[in-house]
């Protein structure tokens, strides 16, 4: 696909707000071994050097689990494993150091790199490690002996957040050490989750094979939320996730507000997902991405927006910016990060016990998702709440999709007395009732 400089253009002011967003915060960003061997490695890294060059401060977490079973391989030492857990012997240990120096310093070069026509050409980039890490022993469990494979037991902010501060990235392995001097194995999981949680990140970034998180029909599940996180991993066919899910899990109930799964494989997945408004992975979030709320003056704008190209259709009736002003507390609207993408109105008959669902718009871009659905229960929730026994709607085009709510076509004798009298027979809109 070629791009033309005016879509660079737009790719680039479309980007400023997020910039400006992700400035001075935090991300840990944890990929496993498989990622490291991928080809696609190397553009991630320069998508990391960018973020650096724009103020995020990166705490990049490694595994290494292909590299030590090579080693391991090679040694002809059998991998043992309980749980899907190493069990670390001494010589696996020696393999585990190795395979962790060896994709640190592999890391190390990437971040290095600065050949001219190359996209960290003029970059200086520090990359900083050492024992940030203290580790415990997992100890006996089952009646397994783990042996040197450990738990986090402490990070050490204070020196992950001095090099932050001087501008560096901090690079975690997979293995910490112990007051008593000893190194342990230790998940990247573990070590990112709990990176993550001490440092009070304002993301947390897991890398996988998959665009992000996948339903068991296959669909990629762009925007989740924490309870259903909770729920998917009580069910079978995502217990291979059980690791992921626990990091995501704990990062969230510690406070982190958004976890982000993206794909090592998918070129510039990575700044698709932090620097566009749909992304390309999964967003995983303490509360809905999409907010769903009540309207306020500052709206205004972004309805006028939305419903525009529909009144110049004919499909809504006009309001000025003064009659919106005058009605917003009817609205309510859903907002995704910032922009409104659906709005819907209810005037209420209190006397008649009926409310009127009007100005129903959804942006093109964000049609098909079910958004429609979301305030249409939204609004009859609220006409409840105050009293309301049946709400209406008057349209001309979008016939079909009430009566897939469970509208029921009426007639103008079921308006409100106030309604008729206000009725453009110009218009001659269908009349659709729906009791609540």
């Amino acid at each position: 696909m070629v791009v033309s400089h005016i879509d660079s253009v737009k790719i680039i002011r479309n980007s400023a707000p997020y910039i400006n967003a992700h400035r001075g915060k935090t991300f840990v960003l944890m990929f496993g071994g498989e990622a490291i061997e991928e080809e696609n490695f190397a553009n991630i890294i320069h998508d990391i050097a960018l973020l650096n060059s724009l103020g995020v401060r990166l705490v990049l977490v490694h595994g290494a689990r292909p590299q030590i079973d090579e080693r391991a391989l090679l040694r002809g030492l059998t991998p043992r494993f309980h749980q899907d857990v190493r069990i670390t012997n001494k010589p696996t240990l020696e393999c585990v150091k190795d395979a962790a120096g060896s994709v640190r310093s592999q890391v190390e070069a990437l971040l290095t790199m600065g050949l001219a026509n190359s996209p960290m050409h003029g970059s200086q980039i520090r990359v900083c490690s050492g024992n940030l890490v203290v580790a415990m022993p997992i100890g006996v469990q089952d009646g397994v002996d783990y042996e040197n494979t450990g738990l986090v037991r402490r990070i050490d902010v204070d020196g992950i957040n001095d090099h932050l501060n001087d501008g560096s990235i901090v690079l975690l392995p997979p293995m910490g050490y112990s007051a008593t001097g000893e190194v342990f194995n230790l998940s990247h999981k573990d070590v990112a989750t709990n990176a993550a949680i001490a440092l009070n990140a304002d993301k947390l970034i897991l890398f996988r094979e998959q665009d992000g998180l996948i339903s068991e029909d296959g669909r990629l599940l762009r925007s989740i939320e924490l309870d259903q996180i909770n729920e998917m991993l009580t069910q079978p066919f995502y217990a291979p996730e059980k690791q992921l899910f626990q990091a995501i899990i704990s990062s969230l109930e510690a406070g982190i507000s958004r976890c982000h799964c993206v794909s090592y494989r998918q070129d510039g997945a990575l700044l698709q997902e932090l620097f566009t408004r749909d992304g390309a992975g999964s967003l995983i979030s303490q509360r809905s991405y999409e907010q769903l709320r009540h309207a306020n003056v500052e709206d205004v704008a972004g309805i006028l927006k939305l419903i525009k190209p529909l009144e110049e259709k004919g499909i809504l009736v006009t309001r000025s910016i003064e009659r919106l002003e005058q009605e917003i507390e009817q609205f309510m609207v859903l907002e995704r990060d910032g922009m409104t993408i659906a709005c819907a109105a209810l005037y209420p008959y209190t006397e008649d016990e009926m409310g009127e669902l009007a100005c129903v718009a959804t942006h093109p871009d964000y049609r098909g998702g079910n958004r429609g659905e979301r305030l249409l229960e939204a609004i009859k929730k609220h006409a409840h709440q105050q009293g309301l026994t049946s709400i209406f709607v008057l349209t001309t085009v979008t016939a079909h999709w009430f009566q897939e709510q469970g509208f029921k076509q009426a007639t103008l004798e079921d308006l409100p007395a106030k309604k008729k009298q206000l009725y453009n027979f110009q218009r001659n809109s269908k009349v659709f009732k729906l009791d609540i």
